[in-house]
C-alpha cells in the first residue's frame, strides 16, 4: 500500500500536515521527538487494511506542520487542543488513540482531559504518575531532558560531525544509511526544525519538579489502556510503564518487547501492529 499525500489541515491556531487513510472506526496515531507521522507507516497500512480509519498528524513543530517560534506554543495542553480540533475538523466524534514518546504524553493528557478517547495505547512513555514514581533510575535515563532546556547548546552539539551524538545515543550500532536515522536527521536539519522539536522539552520540563515524586492527583481513566515498552529502550525504564496500572481504574495490559529499542513502531513493527490490532478488537 502506498500512503496518500498528507493534507494540510488548518486548526484554530496551527496548521498541521495530516495523513488520513482508510474507512471505519477512527484510530489516531501520535508520534514524538524527533519524528513525523510516517513513523507509523507500517501501522497505518495494516490498520487501514483491517478496516480502520487512521488519522496521523505531524504534531506541531515536526514534519511538515507549522513550527511556531514561541516556546509556550509547545505546551502539552496546546497539542491536546490540536487533537480535539483535528477530530472536529475531520468529523470524528470519538477515536482510539495510540501515542509514542511525546505523542504518548499528549495521548495520556487527551484521555484524561476529554471524553473523546475510546481506548488508549501508550508506547514507551507510561502514565505520568508512574513516571514520577519511578525514582532516580528513570531520572538518570532522562538526563537529556534537562540538557535540551539550555537554548543554543543542543542546537550546536547535536548536528556536529553529521549528528554523531544523536546516532551514538539514540541509535547505537545502526548503519549510517539506516532509513529511520536518515529521516530523523534530514527532518532536524531543516531550518528551525531542531529548535522547534526542542521546544517540547523547554515548554514542558520544569527543572524544579524534575525529581519530584509527589502524586499529581490526576483523573483515573476507566477506558482500556495498553502499554508497550522495548526492554532495551535507552530513555525509558520498565517501572514507569509497568507501574501505570496502579493509577488506572480500567483494564491495563502491559506488553514488554524483548530487546526492543525506543523506536518500536519501526524496529518492531510486526509486534506493534499485531498487538494494536488485538487491543482494538478486544
Amino acid at each position: 500500500m502506498t500512503l496518500p499525500a498528507p493534507v494540510r489541515v488548518t486548526l484554530p491556531d496551527i496548521t498541521l500536515s495530516v495523513l488520513d487513510v482508510g474507512e471505519g472506526p477512527a484510530v489516531v496515531l501520535l508520534h514524538g521527538f524527533p519524528d513525523r507521522a510516517t513513523l507509523w507507516r507500517a501501522q497505518i497500512e495494516a490498520l487501514a487494511a483491517a478496516g480502520y480509519r487512521v488519522i496521523a498528524p505531524d504534531l506541531r513543530g515536526f514534519g511538515d506542520s507549522d513550527k511556531p517560534e514561541d516556546v509556550d506554543a509547545y505546551r502539552i495542553s496546546r497539542s491536546v487542543l490540536d487533537v480535539v480540533a483535528l477530530l472536529d475538523e475531520r468529523g470524528v466524534e470519538r477515536a482510539a488513540v495510540v501515542g509514542h514518546d511525546f505523542g504518548s504524553v499528549v495521548g495520556w493528557a487527551l484521555a484524561m482531559r476529554s471524553d473523546r478517547v475510546t481506548r488508549y495505547a501508550a508506547l514507551a512513555v507510561g502514565h505520568p504518575e508512574a513516571f514520577r514514581a519511578a525514582g532516580l533510575e528513570q531520572r538518570a535515563l532522562s538526563w537529556y531532558m534537562l540538557w535540551f532546556r539550555f537554548p543554543g547548546v543542543a542546537e550546536e552539539v547535536l548536528p556536529a560531525d553529521d549528528w554523531a551524538l544523536l546516532r551514538r545515543w539514540l541509535h547505537p550500532g545502526r548503519a549510517d544509511d539506516d532509513a529511520l536515522v536518515r529521516t530523523q536527521i534530514d527532518d532536524l536539519a531543516r531550518p528551525g526544525a531542531l529548535t522547534a522539536g526542542l521546544g517540547w522539552y523547554r515548554a514542558n520540563v520544569d527543572p524544579r519538579t524534575f525529581v519530584d515524586e509527589a502524586p499529581l492527583g490526576l483523573p483515573r481513566l476507566t477506558i482500556p489502556v495498553l502499554g508497550m515498552l522495548g526492554t532495551a529502550d535507552v530513555a525509558l525504564g520498565e517501572a514507569q510503564m509497568a507501574g501505570s496500572g496502579r493509577y488506572l481504574d480500567g483494564p491495563f495490559t502491559y506488553v514488554p518487547v524483548r530487546d526492543g529499542d525506543h523506536w518500536l513502531p519501526v524496529r518492531d513493527a510486526d509486534t506493534v501492529t499485531s498487538t494494536l490490532l488485538a487491543f482494538l478488537r478486544a
